[in-house]
């Protein structure tokens, strides 16, 4: 019976593991900016993390629970790296592999980016240091449509809700630093259709998505970061926080001493790593996410 049971377990982390499948999601080729060459996808030695680059074609990689452990409940994860590259591991398939043991179906998001060439944390690296009004004008040309497919992928989740098996009214956005900026941009600019139904901007860029006024229906909203963020993005956190809290809308913040910048799901020994188990035990207070017992 042990024996029985163990591979059983085996057996279910391995389906939730490997079900898995790539969209590619609808998008309108702009006009002012033209990728060359294909994606690319590299370990980066400057952010010790494993990178996609010079992505043209959205697309959401969907990450399903097995149906024993399935809430429902959903996310789309926009990871992070200054809109010229994602931190695909740390803030995208290690927090989808996270959440779907939770039960929760995750689409990590690979939104447009930046032109680059092969190395483009190089380029962002380089740009931030000689010339960070390019870098700014680069990225404001191209956030339009990176929120666009972030729209887009809401309206695919939504859509397709009964075949990903997902409640088409439990769908969340979350974020990491450029990817928070997304999620914001989403938060902005969502419509009825593709309205998500809760929010969570990791570390967000405030820079690259300046604190609006939110929409008069907007979800609720959690918000993480460190007050010693590299990139001094705390106070544009609290700077959300109070935007929504100011028109008595559902928002909380976690924010920790300690953590710097795209801590994601890297371990440092600090409360920060932990941030994810607090998403998962506000999701379960708002009823977002409803364990199986």
């Amino acid at each position: 019976m042990k024996y029985l049971l163990t591979f059983a377990l085996f057996f279910q982390t391995v389906s939730f593991l490997h079900a898995q499948q790539i969209v590619e999601l609808p998008y309108e080729k702009p006009d002012d900016v033209t990728w060359d060459g294909s994606e690319t996808e590299y370990f980066s030695k400057l952010w010790d993390n494993q990178v996609v680059c010079n992505v043209s074609q959205p697309t959401i990689q969907i990450f399903k629970p097995v149906d024993s452990l399935n809430t429902g409940a959903s996310v789309i994860i926009a990871p992070g790296g200054g809109l010229h590259a994602l931190s695909i591991k740390s803030e995208g398939t290690d927090v989808a592999r996270w959440l779907v043991a939770k039960g929760i179906t995750a689409m990590v998001l690979k939104y447009r980016l930046v032109p680059t060439g092969e190395d483009g944390v190089a380029e962002y690296s380089e740009l931030s240091q000689k010339d960070p009004e390019k870098l700014f004008k680069d990225v404001a040309k191209v956030m339009p449509f990176s929120v666009s497919d972030g729209l887009q992928a809401i309206s695919y989740a939504r859509s397709h809700s009964s075949e990903l098996g997902i409640d088409p009214n439990k769908i969340g956005f979350m974020g990491f630093s450029a990817g928070g900026a997304v999620t914001m941009g989403v938060a902005y600019n969502y419509t009825e259709l593709n309205r998500p139904n809760y929010l969570v901007p990791v570390y967000a860029w405030t820079y690259a998505m300046e604190v609006q006024k939110p929409q008069i229906d907007s979800p609720p909203m959690l918000l993480i970061c460190a007050s010693d963020d590299g990139l001094g993005l705390a106070s544009g956190t609290i700077d959300i926080y109070n935007s929504w809290l100011k028109e008595n809308l559902n928002v909380a913040v976690h924010m920790y001493a300690k953590g710097n910048h795209g801590f994601g799901m890297k371990k440092q020994g600090l409360p920060s790593d932990h941030w994810i188990e607090r998403f998962y035990e506000w999701s379960v207070a708002e009823r977002i996410s409803v364990p199986k017992n």
